[in-house]
């Protein structure tokens, strides 16, 4: 009899490779493993967007148009320099100056936070598409705190602020509940309320509690500086302590969804709804949370957007298009709180430079949601990018589950 060795039998942990964990990158973006590979296809969906906008820009170039016939090479540098001027303008005003920044950030403020709102819907596999409603809801909240409550600053935003978060808590709570005891499809309860939630505030907004003395039309009587949230760097800068708020809340919808267990029942519901209550998992009751946080996170949005704009007072359409725009930056931020956040500050630049450029170049700032919409389309289609570019698809992870000895 001899013994066996290793040498003989390899031990088939030792000699099968070790798997390649994704990074952080990878993570948010959805794309490739390296860092760089991460942020390939959504680098080249923005280029692709430029390039469509600047062929928008130029073909609205009339002058230079009339010159095609006469003049094809004149023609063309003429609309290369409107492009040229368009494109700079839209960078200075985002960037080039500390008033520009802050103009940025100012936008990117109420986009971060309902952008998580349903980025977080999207992880638990909810279409949570009445972040709108639920902004309204929670201002609404926010106001009432800030005119019938008198209180020193310190306490009196906090308080309004747990308002907000409790009014859209309870507007998202009623989606997640019909969704959970009835099955109703939360697209369709959540466009409902939406719409009712902006009659109910209008209809608010013309009763003694919150209209303005003395005026007709549906507008709050204006806040007390108590209940105003105080700007961050004061002067003519807009920015106020809601991209504070907002920083904050993509640090805890990070935390719930990577390092909380309710978080991971979250993204196991997502994932599999089936398979995690045949794990034990109370899917009807995670669907009503879902929706809560979510709404509670729109409120903030809402919030903001009541406490922190001049001059502090709401009309019925306070919340704008922010809650579909957020529908777009959470498709964009792969529904990942940083991807979220680097979104909103694209958008937030995008409108922020929009302005700088229609004046100095005469273009409608509809463009600018022209080329956001095209960076949504082709981040949504990275195939479609791949093929434009000539990039190779990401390596397929090997489905072989088992190893011989033989290797």
């Amino acid at each position: 009899m001899t013994e066996s060795t290793d040498n003989n039998h390899p031990n088939p942990k030792e000699s099968s490779p070790k798997k390649q964990q994704p990074n952080f990158l990878a993570r948010v973006t959805g794309n490739g493993s390296g860092w760089w590979k991460s942020l390939l296809i959504p680098t080249l969906a923005l280029i692709i967007a430029l390039i469509i906008g600047a062929i928008s820009i130029a073909l609205t170039d009339l002058e230079a148009l009339a010159l095609l016939k006469e003049d094809f090479p004149g023609a063309l540098s003429l609309m290369a320099d409107g492009v040229g001027i368009a494109y700079k303008a839209m960078f200075v005003g985002a960037f080039g100056s500390v008033y520009g920044l802050s103009e940025t950030l100012f936008a990117a403020t109420p986009l971060i936070l309902a952008g998580l709102s349903v980025a977080l819907g999207f992880r638990a596999g909810l279409f949570n598409i009445g972040a709108t409603g639920q902004m309204l809801i929670g201002g609404m909240a926010a106001v009432w705190v800030g005119l019938n409550i008198t209180l020193p600053g310190f306490l009196h935003i906090p308080l309004a602020l747990v308002a907000a978060v409790l009014g859209g808590a309870l507007w998202g709570g009623i989606a997640g509940f019909l969704k959970a005891k009835t099955g109703a499809h939360e697209v369709i309860t959540t466009i409902m309320l939406n719409f009712i939630a902006f009659f109910l505030v209008e209809f608010l907004l013309t009763t003694p509690v919150f209209q303005n003395p003395g005026s007709n039309n549906p507008i709050s009587e204006q806040l007390p500086l108590s209940a105003r949230l105080p700007d961050i760097f004061g002067g003519d800068y807009r920015v106020s302590l809601g991209l504070l708020i907002a920083i904050a809340a993509v640090f805890f919808v990070f935390w719930l969804l990577y390092k909380s267990s309710l978080g991971f029942e979250f993204r196991a519901v997502g994932f599999n709804p089936t398979a995690s209550q045949y794990a034990g998992m109370n899917v009807e009751k995670l669907c009503v949370l879902v929706m809560g946080v979510s709404g509670g996170l729109a409120g903030i949005a809402g919030a903001n957007q009541a406490l922190g704009l001049s001059p502090y007072q709401v009309t019925s359409a306070f919340a704008g298009t922010i809650g579909f725009d957020a529908i777009a930056l959470a498709l964009l931020g792969q529904s990942h709180p940083v991807g979220v956040l680097l979104s909103a500050l694209l958008f937030g630049a995008m409108k922020a430079g929009g302005r700088s450029m229609q004046a100095a170049a005469q273009i409608p700032l509809e463009l600018v949601t022209v080329i956001q919409a095209l960076i949504i389309v082709f981040i949504a289609a990275p195939e479609l990018v791949r093929a434009i570019f000539r990039v190779q698809p990401p390596e397929k992870e090997s489905t072989q589950i088992t190893k011989g000895w033989g290797g």
